[in-house]
């Protein structure tokens, strides 16, 4: 795939590079300097990646909300079609990623594929399942992530897999979540919530930007770029 083809989604402490084919290929976890542990874009799928798509051939099509980081991505099959959100919310202890799935038309059946790896991929971390079955958790050395999933989950060949169908109407939510593997994690963030914080959150900083004309929408799409890559506690820009 090429760079061209990759997303940016963030919380302004660390990002990810989400792909046309519903890959996150890339993201260093808990902050920008962190190792990753998706790394796909630098090697293989066995180096790390989160992906969420139609079982089946499908068309592709993508954008941000207006005046967020939040990426809706809308993936057409000849069954039907789903779109699916993608975002990190703006930290509140933990570090989130969440991916909504939404049917629009249609029955589309889905397939997820979660390929943790720490440290660029050398670290296979101890996978357990969430007491209720609600989804794993993965630790490697000082790192701990969690999976929290609406559907059953199956381990393969050291990745963690999923089936499902998705009708029109219908809405699944799974948020893969940071913590240091020291700590215990807060309570499991509601998705939704989650969304309409995040969605809130950009949209007010961008009520600064007061640029009108030609270029305006390129212009706020860049600023939102740039707030993405600052590093909130200390203001540092990502090079």
């Amino acid at each position: 795939m090429k760079i061209e083809d990759y997303a940016l989604i963030g919380d302004c402490e660390t990002a990810a590079l989400v792909g046309r084919d519903g890959s996150i290929d890339w993201l260093c976890w808990p902050r920008f300097d962190s190792a990753a542990c998706f790394a796909k874009l630098l090697g293989t799928a066995d180096n790390g990646r989160w992906r969420l798509s139609p079982r089946d051939e499908f068309r592709t099509r993508r954008a941000y909300r207006p005046e967020t980081l939040i990426l809706e991505t809308d993936f057409e099959t000849a069954e039907g079609e789903v779109r699916l959100i993608d975002f990190m919310p703006v930290r509140n202890g933990a570090s989130d990623l969440v991916r909504i799935v939404e049917g629009r038309r249609g029955r589309v059946a889905m397939e997820m594929e979660l390929v943790l790896r720490f440290d660029y991929g050398a670290s296979v971390p101890w996978v357990t399942r969430l007491e209720g079955g609600r989804g794993i958790r993965a630790v490697a050395g000082p790192g701990k992530v969690k999976l929290y999933s609406p559907v059953p989950l199956e381990g393969e060949a050291l990745k963690t897999v999923a089936r499902l169908e998705v009708g029109e109407g219908e809405r699944l939510a799974f948020t893969l979540e940071y913590i240091p593997s020291h700590l215990h994690p807060p309570a499991q963030p509601d998705p939704g919530t989650a969304l309409a914080e995040t969605e809130r959150f950009w949209r007010d900083w961008m009520e600064r930007c007061k640029v009108r004309g030609e270029w305006s929408e390129a212009v706020c799409r860049s600023l939102i770029t740039l707030k993405a890559l600052t590093y909130a506690p200390t203001g540092g820009i990502v090079a």
